[in-house]
């Protein structure tokens, strides 16, 4: 009876993921895992920190052009001719530092319709200059919207006040910018940026050698590497948002670690070793040291983390918090306080254990979901390396102690950046810090 229950699986086990690098540089990531729904994506390293002053907010644009006419289909054609095969095209992404996402393409059944029309959108759009022009409003509401989120508004601050060059580039397009970005802008920079060596091609639920052969097709669009863009300079300095809110949120942060350097994954461990975020839906995350520090300067309500962002060639490392505005100097000084604590040794193997677990599960939960994987592979493939999930989990198991100490110290001795919203009558600068 109970080898009768046995359920004997054949032939459907996910295969490894596979990367490919074609000759003209476009690079092939797929993984076969006999989805029901296949995805694909084209990510390109044409983010906002390779925008010009002539051109900046033009990124911000190009999320929303990507379902306008393009030279082989108008964007009625697009639509429909997506929707009858069962697929769907979601709106363009776009990160600050090296990527656009046009992604996914969702579909029950890969076809060549379906791959006819991502091919149209990535490299063929027209931007005709009256569907340009009626863009407009949209950037405006993006923009309004944008602004209604004080941690947004932050951290768009943080990044204009920390650096010099490229990350200081906003996601959105600046005010004086608004109706003045044309046709010729998008075309000129998609022709700078958007060339075969600064593409990825990935797919989930998709035969490698299929999704090798389409790039070797269709993707072989321009040659070179681009425009190559300035490396990142930090700078650090201030920026104070005054407004009405009762909330002051403040974010203080120093120079991190690039995702390339061997010390980005320290940085990922200490920002669990202070605390990320709350484990538990409106819990107050009290193993976080960040919490259990603030807790003892204040007792009204206050909400703090570890912030922690890494790009190509740069990174920033700190504390976000968001206090009432009577409490802000406190509240930021005690956050502060446990960061210097941890550089100096307070921090036990238990810490470190549980900072670890919870960096390993967080990766592994973002890799459960399609977006997830597809995004976590493309990134790495446009960087030139792939590690599956099994090398990240042993690679986070080999952080010490001492690494996490020598993260913290280097943003204790760094120079800082702060960003800060809201009623600012009580909160320190940043040289009072």
């Amino acid at each position: 009876a109970q080898a009768a229950r046995k359920v004997e699986v054949t032939g459907f086990q996910p295969q490894e993921a596979q990367v490919t690098k074609l000759p003209s540089g476009l690079v092939i990531a797929s993984q076969e895992n006999y989805s029901p729904a296949s995805k694909i994506g084209v990510l390109v390293r044409a983010g906002c920190r390779y925008e010009t002053p002539e051109n900046q907010g033009v990124t911000h644009l190009l999320r929303l052009a990507s379902n306008l006419t393009t030279k082989g289909a108008s964007a009625f054609k697009i639509c429909r001719g997506i929707e009858a095969v069962g697929g769907s095209l979601r709106s363009v992404t776009s990160q600050k530092t090296h990527s656009t996402i046009f992604s996914p393409f969702s579909l029950l059944v890969f076809s060549d319709t379906v791959m006819e029309y991502l091919i149209n959108v990535t490299t063929a759009p027209e931007f005709r200059p009256w569907e340009v022009s009626d863009l407009t409003p949209r950037v405006k509401l993006d923009k309004a919207q944008a602004a209604q989120n004080p941690q947004t508004v932050v951290i768009e601050g943080l990044h204009q006040a920390a650096y010099k060059n490229a990350l200081c580039n906003s996601l959105y397009c600046p005010d004086h910018m608004v109706g003045n970005i044309q046709s010729e802008h998008l075309h000129q920079f998609v022709q700078n940026n958007f060339t075969s060596a600064r593409m990825a091609l990935v797919g989930l639920g998709v035969d490698h050698a299929v999704l090798k052969q389409v790039g070797e097709q269709f993707l072989n669009i321009r040659s070179g590497t681009g425009t190559t863009g300035a490396a990142a300079q930090y700078r650090g300095g201030e920026i104070r948002m005054p407004s009405n809110s009762s909330l002051v949120h403040a974010a203080v942060v120093s120079q991190g670690a690039a995702t390339t350097s061997k010390e980005a994954l320290a940085f990922a461990v200490l920002q669990h070793v202070l605390g990320a975020f709350p484990y538990v839906k409106r819990g107050s995350c009290p193993s976080s040291k960040l919490v259990q520090g603030v807790a003892k300067a204040t007792a009204d309500p206050f909400d703090v983390c570890a912030f922690n962002a890494s790009y190509s060639d740069s990174g920033l490392f700190g504390v976000y918090t968001i206090s009432q505005a009577a409490d802000a100097g406190e509240v930021i000084k005690a956050a502060l306080a446990q960061v210097k604590a941890v550089a100096d040794g307070g921090v036990t193997a238990a810490d470190l254990t549980r900072a670890k677990a919870q960096l390993r599960t967080e990766f592994l939960m973002l890799i459960e979901t399609s977006e997830g994987l597809l995004d976590i592979m493309g990134t790495q493939a446009l960087d030139g390396t792939y590690q599956p999930p099994e090398e990240i989990s042993k690679t986070i198991d080999n952080v010490s102690l001492t690494d996490v100490a020598h993260a913290a110290k280097k943003f204790v001795s760094g120079k800082k950046t702060m960003a800060s919203s809201g009623n600012l009558v009580k909160t320190p600068f940043v040289d009072e810090i």
